[in-house]
């Protein structure tokens, strides 16, 4: 080998030393600089993946402080909604809730209910509409602290009718009604609660 290199002139040689310098340069960006820009690459993924996921992660923990907040605050609605929902377990005990409702708030009042009519309950959304028609006598004023009471009562009570007629007593040569000072107005209301949406799927299968 020693003799075929001293044969060699010196542009073969230069050549040779040519040769095996790309030789090993190849060698070397095969086995070092492809490795490592592949590594270098893959580290860069890698970081971006991570960071990504930190700030999914980040997002997430912002949201779910966000959710439990929420969640905190529709238990709470709930738990006021379930105690203002008419007590009983069938509709005709939440109608009998209802009507003794009514029944102290007209007592506090002074106003006389002359009658009651318990109506068919029926279903709205996920719960149960509980009604009852009362026909009712009292003064103007009365009447209208009856209704404010009833709607402003701790049980969700609504007012979704009135009807209201005059017992007036035509007296003089004008007739000019005059109204007396006590019961001078007859009055129909239809007062609605709403139960459990349990007791709506009770009704619905006619239990």
């Amino acid at each position: 080998m020693k003799k075929f290199w001293e044969r060699l002139s010196k542009r073969e040689k230069g050549m040779a030393f040519l040769a095996c310098s790309i030789f090993f340069l190849v060698l070397g960006h095969y086995f070092v600089v492809e490795p490592y820009s592949a590594r270098r690459e893959w580290v860069k993924s890698q970081l971006e993946i991570q960071t990504n996921l930190l700030e999914r992660q980040n997002r997430y923990l912002k949201r779910r402080t966000q959710i439990e907040g929420d969640l905190r605050r529709l238990k709470t609605k709930l738990e006021t909604l379930k105690s203002s929902l008419l007590g009983g377990d069938t509709p005709p005990v939440s109608a009998s809730a209802l009507q003794e409702t009514v029944r102290k708030i007209a007592a506090k009042e002074g106003v006389q209910i002359v009658s009651t009519r318990v109506l068919s309950p029926k279903p709205v959304g996920s719960f149960l509409t509980i009604s009852v028609q009362l026909e009712v006598s009292g003064e103007v004023g009365q009447l209208v602290n009856l209704i404010r009471g009833i709607e402003s009562n701790a049980k969700l009570l609504v007012v979704s009718e009135v009807n209201i007629r005059s017992l007036a007593s035509r007296v003089n040569r004008r007739r000019r009604p005059i109204l007396r000072s006590r019961g001078s107005l007859r009055t129909t209301l239809v007062i609605s609660g709403f139960a459990r949406s349990r007791m709506a799927t009770d009704a619905k299968s006619g239990v």
